[in-house]
């Protein structure tokens, strides 16, 4: 089997893992989570969304968030789903940022009110003001195995939106398993194909444990040369489009698998550990 030397970890608990919550967490507690994700070694976390919070209230506070990352000297991904997102995200200061699009259209219709292919529109002029504002742009790739309202999303699919993303200039594709479905033959057999298509490109993997299949689906990725993850810590997580979908793969147990396999990431597992109750204390699922 082949393992690299190295793996990026990207943490998302305080964006992707808190942004179903039902009940509103107070930033402080936020700000904490960040605190300690950072002293455990993270160069880089997913911590806001410069969302509506009629639709997403958790991610409210994305503003002052953001300031608090700033001041703690932390590279960090926020979440701008259109323009109006995007020229908050700018107003912050924010270095990185995510779009994203769904490979199925049913679910983009759902997410966003827009077909994939009017999502991909919009994306053109997102992509030039990010990049005339110095921003890294990362590129999500939403049910690129399968969807809740479509069933199997082929991998046509999925590659009619990395072409559009290419072509834009993404500075890396997160291709996201978002409702948990995929398995280790499709992952190992879909990111194969990417890296043929697209040699050049950076790829992210991107797995939720709804059938508990994300370290398997993570060491299948890896085998077919895959290295930077997202992870949550403490499994936090789930889509609010996304019926049933379960947290993404948790931070505590790929950064053991990864130690265990002699793999660098940078990362200290004792103080992830320290950190799990932290994070599950925040949630309503534990």
């Amino acid at each position: 089997m082949y393992f690299p030397r190295k793996i990026e970890l990207i943490e998302v608990g305080p964006r992707d893992g808190l942004q179903n919550e039902p009940i509103a967490i107070p930033t402080s507690s936020k700000k904490e989570l960040i605190r300690h994700l950072a002293e455990a070694g993270f160069r880089r976390m997913e911590t806001a969304a410069f969302v509506s919070p009629k639709w997403v209230p958790q991610m409210a506070d994305a503003e002052e968030i953001s300031k608090y990352c700033h001041e703690l000297g932390i590279t960090y991904l926020a979440l701008t789903p259109n323009l109006m997102a995007l020229e908050r995200a700018i107003a912050a200061k924010a270095p990185q940022i995510a779009v994203f699009v769904g490979a199925s259209s049913a679910f983009n219709q759902k997410n966003v009110n827009k077909t994939t292919e009017q999502s991909l529109v919009e994306c053109e002029e997102m992509f030039a003001l990010a990049k005339q504002n110095g921003m890294f742009i990362r590129a999500y790739v939403s049910m690129a195995f399968s969807c809740p309202y479509q069933g199997e999303v082929t991998l046509e699919e999925v590659r009619r939106v990395c072409d559009r993303f290419v072509q834009l200039g993404a500075d890396e594709i997160d291709i996201g398993d978002t409702n948990g479905f995929a398995n280790p033959k499709m992952a190992y057999e879909r990111f194969s194909r990417l890296k043929d298509w697209y040699p050049d490109t950076v790829f992210v993997g991107h797995f939720h444990d709804t059938r508990k299949m994300a370290l398997a689906n993570t060491l299948a990725a890896m085998q077919a040369g895959i290295e930077k993850f997202d992870s949550s810590i403490g499994g936090l997580g789930g889509c609010p489009f996304s019926p049933g979908a379960a947290g993404n793969l948790a931070t505590e147990d790929i950064s053991l698998m990864l130690s265990e396999l002699g793999v660098n990431t940078g990362v200290h597992l004792e103080k992830v550990k320290q950190t799990v109750p932290l994070a599950r204390s925040l949630s309503s699922r534990f």
